[in-house]
């Protein structure tokens, strides 16, 4: 394994037909157990890309802050229901944001709020600095020589976060629903609505959010917006629940995230 000390012998030596390794928490227990090839690691933890910057109106987080100093920092409240739904303390101290930005279904519950913030992903490559909203990110990837090296995101004036698994905590998915919303004269002016656990990567459901704009938040528009929302969502088979279950059972946490019951 690499240890690289700084961004571009980072890049470099990913070059290289390498992998990044931040936290470990996906890709260690997967080489360890031979379900991942064998390869070349090259360590992020040296290069800088830690770090908490919060301003009047946007929030900016570095790929390799952990998620337990997330949830250690008032000052990002509004993530705080969400890291505290993954795993348990000793996992969040290792676990990286932009790691949770790669890992599969039905885990990745942090890039499912992120994607309801609309957040804005920075990468760094050969070709200079970009930023992609993580929306186009999640369906396109990133470049071989590129490296995600932090996130952004502007507050929202309300956010719902819900997970429902198979215990209370330190468990998969089976549904994730996070949504930021904007009322005015008692209506929906604006939603973002993503979900977890019912697609092969989150999933932002614009369907659902056309269903809600303009009308009260209430049972009605709820019960439509997941109506709406059901040619749209793939879910799957996995050791946590059926595909089935997940179909039936979505209406239910869509409720329970938008209204509370």
């Amino acid at each position: 394994m690499l240890v690289p000390e700084s961004l571009d012998a980072a890049r470099a030596a990913l070059a290289e037909e390498a992998r990044p390794l931040a936290g470990g928490t996906y890709l260690m227990p997967r080489l360890n157990d031979h379900a991942t090839p064998p390869t070349r690691l090259v360590s992020l933890r040296r290069v800088g890309l830690d770090g908490i910057a919060v301003g009047p109106d946007t929030v900016t987080i570095g790929a390799t802050t952990t998620l337990a100093r997330i949830e250690d920092d008032e000052r990002l409240a509004v993530l705080h229901p969400c890291v505290r739904s993954i795993a348990a303390r000793p996992v969040r101290s290792l676990a990286t944001v932009a790691g949770n930005l790669f890992v599969g279904q039905p885990y990745g519950d942090l890039a499912v709020a992120l994607l309801a913030l609309g957040a804005d992903v920075e990468i760094q490559g050969a070709a200079g600095a970009r930023t992609l909203p993580l929306e186009h990110m999640l369906s396109i990837g990133v470049a071989g020589d590129e490296l995600v090296t932090g996130v952004r995101f502007s507050r929202p004036a309300a956010f719902r976060y819900h997970k429902a698994g198979r215990r209370r905590f330190n468990t998969a998915s089976i549904v994730t629903v996070a949504a930021a919303l904007t009322m005015a004269d008692g209506a929906v002016h604006d939603a973002r609505i993503a979900l977890g656990g019912l697609a092969p990567r989150p999933l932002r459901c614009a369907t659902a959010e056309r269903a809600l704009v303009g009308r009260p938040l209430d049972e009605a528009s709820v019960r439509d917006a997941a109506h709406a929302a059901d040619p749209l969502i793939e879910p799957f088979d996995d050791a946590y629940a059926s595909a089935w279950y997940r179909r039936r059972v979505f209406p239910v946490h869509l409720r329970r995230a938008l209204l509370g019951h």
